[in-house]
């Protein structure tokens, strides 16, 4: 048996709900990593709710 993907197991669960919608399951974020194991985290424009909004 194939095990799922993160992405994957991520999808389902975002879509699993009453209404939900494959727009739901869109990224809100992207990591860039910058050295030394450093990651930088953004939020993306498109997501609709944003940290201290």
């Amino acid at each position: 048996m194939d095990e799922k993907t993160f992405d994957e197991k991520r999808r389902d669960q975002l879509t699993s709900a009453p209404n939900s919608t494959e727009a739901d399951a869109a990224p809100r974020i992207e990591v860039t990593e910058v050295g030394d194991g450093v990651k930088r985290i953004d939020y993306l424009d498109s997501a609709e709710i944003r940290p201290g909004e």
